[in-house]
């Protein structure tokens, strides 16, 4: 057997094994594509200076109107600074407007830093415990890579906001104010997966241990995140004082609460069955209803599920909760021809095909598949602008700052919209009654690594 393999590799040193690659005559025709011409040599002069988009911005597109029919009402604009939790500041503003409409107040915000310390040790025990759940597969099986490869992140979806504000409540900002880890999170991320990393291998080196043994171990793994968590992130109030003010500055009460009393008392909607997920994917078949495997924030909380539909299904409930004064979580592919000075986003903005001279003709599904675009960003969803009855642009209410875009807000026309918008979240009472029974099938359940998942940051 050696001798014949030791012959098969002699043979295969002979082989051209780069007859495919590029030889010098395959070079000396493709470099064809390069002219030389003046209008050559004049784009590459600028582009060797100047940013690609820079060069590609369209002067001819003409200025967008920017006045909205239909608008909910919001103050204040957040800012999540240089950390993936979009995903929690929009599903808090979606709240914070509630708040703020509800009970007249001023500016307002709940605490993203509060539900952020538990939304990581929340994923930190998801992670352990999916190791323990796999831990006689092989290290290779694709769930096993799959979980090492993302044993915890700072991105998320609605879901995530749904069952943390239920199990733990919400607190005001000032109860557990911003800290750097906070504001900055790829540190703290890089060192709890690399714990976390380091936990697996030691849970599935005790795969034969009994069920309380391994449950031991976890537990003493979690005092260490929890642990980290409390120096970077703060202890989580357990108990706490509000003032109330109205929007004048007027007192109207005060309290002392816990963050769960406080979420009952002011809000106390229950957003685990309250809401619905809709999406547009175009890779999956509309009209059924999807779950992605691992993809959720608590273990024993809900994996997203949502409602695959046609893009005009969607825009009809969004018009219809903006109508009512209710603002959604909303998420989609943002820097795709995004202006981010203007804060407009408009498949306009910038004619990259005239500036490199090639055509570029992937449309929505193609892309998706290709992993070329994707839900990547959360922002609340607050107006629309309606000519004859039909949208011709929307505005989102961004976490970028009060400076960032449109005084803080992205407009994005109607045609943008369809191209990249992913995801929706509508109160269910906004489901028309054609679309409710769909949302009693049975989910098709998809793995954790489907081209759609990806947590928004």
């Amino acid at each position: 057997m050696k001798r014949i393999l030791t012959s098969i590799l002699g043979l295969l040193a002979f082989l051209p094994i780069n007859a495919q690659g590029i030889d010098e005559a395959l070079l000396g025709e493709i470099s064809k594509g390069y002219s030389a011409s003046a209008a050559d040599k004049a784009l590459r002069n600028a582009l060797s200076v100047a940013p690609i988009n820079t060069l590609a911005a369209n002067a001819e597109k003409t200025a967008l109107d920017l006045h909205f029919s239909d608008m909910v009402k919001t103050k204040g604009h957040t800012d999540q600074k240089s950390s993936g939790r979009c995903w929690l500041f929009t599903g808090l503003n979606v709240l914070r407007a509630q708040m703020i409409a509800k009970y007249d107040l001023g500016a307002f915000t709940f605490s993203q830093n509060y539900l952020f310390f538990y939304d990581q040790l929340e994923k930190s025990n998801l992670f352990l415990q999916a190791v323990i759940d796999t831990r006689k597969l092989p290290f290779d099986d694709r769930t096993v890579d799959w979980l090492f490869s993302h044993p915890i992140g700072d991105g998320g979806t609605f879901t995530g906001v749904a069952n943390l504000v239920m199990k733990y409540g919400v607190v005001p900002s000032e109860a557990m104010p911003e800290t750097y880890a906070a504001n900055s999170t790829s540190q703290l991320r890089s060192q709890l997966s690399l714990k976390l990393r380091e936990y697996g291998l030691h849970l599935r080196e005790a795969a034969s241990a009994s069920p309380a043994k391994l449950k031991a171990m976890k537990t003493a793994q979690l005092k260490e995140i929890y642990h980290i968590l409390a120096l970077t992130l703060g202890v989580p109030p357990t108990e706490f004082q509000w003032n109330r003010y109205d929007a004048k500055g007027n007192f109207v009460s005060s309290g002392t609460y816990t963050p769960k009393s406080f979420y009952k008392e002011f809000l106390g909607e229950d957003l685990e069955s309250g809401y619905v997920m809709l999406m547009n994917d175009p890779c999956h078949e509309y009209y059924k209803v999807y779950e992605i495997e691992y993809d959720r924030h608590v273990y024993d909380g809900q994996n997203w599920v949502y409602l695959n539909l046609p893009v005009e299904d969607i825009k009809q409930m969004a018009v219809a909760s903006i109508k009512a004064g209710k603002a959604m979580y909303f998420s989609c592919d943002v820097g795709k021809f995004l202006d981010r000075k203007s804060g407009i986003a408009d498949l306009d903005n910038f004619d990259y095909s005239s500036l490199l001279g090639v055509s570029f003709g992937m449309d929505k599904k193609e892309r998706v598949m290709t992993h070329a675009s994707g839900s990547s960003h959360a922002m609340t969803l607050i107006a629309v602008d309606l000519v004859d009855g039909k949208p011709t642009k929307w505005m989102v209410e961004n976490s970028w700052g009060e400076t960032s875009g449109y005084k803080g807000n992205i407009v994005m026309t109607d045609r943008w919209f369809d191209e990249y918008m992913f995801r929706l979240v509508v109160e269910k009472g906004f489901v028309p009654a054609s679309l409710q029974g769909y949302l009693s099938q049975k989910p098709v359940l998809l793995p954790a690594w489907d081209p759609m998942f990806a947590p928004e940051e």
